[in-house]
């Protein structure tokens, strides 16, 4: 009897942490839903929905770094290695256009695949520069929304340096992300 009850209990705790997660992620709370998937993932690695809402919820609070793990395990359906591919475009696109601002790399002649992330769309108006001349900041004009603006810059900081997107629309700073 005692464990037919733990396994219930296991089943609700569950279907609670991940409807938790989906209930914050659905009110943008999305540093709170990569967390918890961070911190349970061990648990659900084998649930691919879990892993895929965490990944995003990772994607969407900037935590680029920690779409390593769940793309790794996103394997088994059509939809998850997709969401996997999705995930490792932008970690490579972070990772390649860190080293072309911090150690002046060229990354002009690279044709990769892309996403509509910010991220991805930075990492394109880059590579379209004809000079790879270093400078303290880069101005982007979006594709799509000439209203919207992308401003790419390093911050120096004591441990690390870190690399920053700034966006505005209508001159108006909307958000930043920071990456390192």
């Amino acid at each position: 009897m005692k464990i037919v009850l733990i396994i219930l209990l296991s089943i609700s705790l569950y279907a609670n942490i991940k409807q938790d997660m989906f209930n914050l992620y659905q009110v943008k709370k999305y540093d709170e839903v990569c967390n918890i998937g961070f911190n349970n993932f061990e648990n659900y690695r084998n649930d691919e929905e879990y892993v895929s809402l965490y990944a995003f919820a990772c994607l969407n609070a900037d935590y680029i770094d920690r779409l390593s793990v769940p793309t790794a395990a996103l394997k088994f359906t059509k939809e998850s290695r997709s969401n996997a591919a999705y995930f490792s475009i932008i970690l490579m696109q972070k990772k390649l256009l860190y080293h072309a601002l911090l150690d002046n790399y060229d990354i002009s002649s690279l044709n990769l695949p892309t996403t509509d992330y910010v991220l991805s769309k930075v990492f394109d108006l880059y590579t379209k520069i004809k000079n790879n001349e270093q400078k303290e900041f880069y101005i982007f004009d979006d594709e799509i929304d000439k209203q919207l603006k992308y401003k790419l810059y390093i911050l120096k900081d004591g441990k690390i340096d870190k690399m920053v997107i700034e966006e505005f629309y209508n001159s108006i700073s909307i958000k930043k992300h920071i990456y390192w």
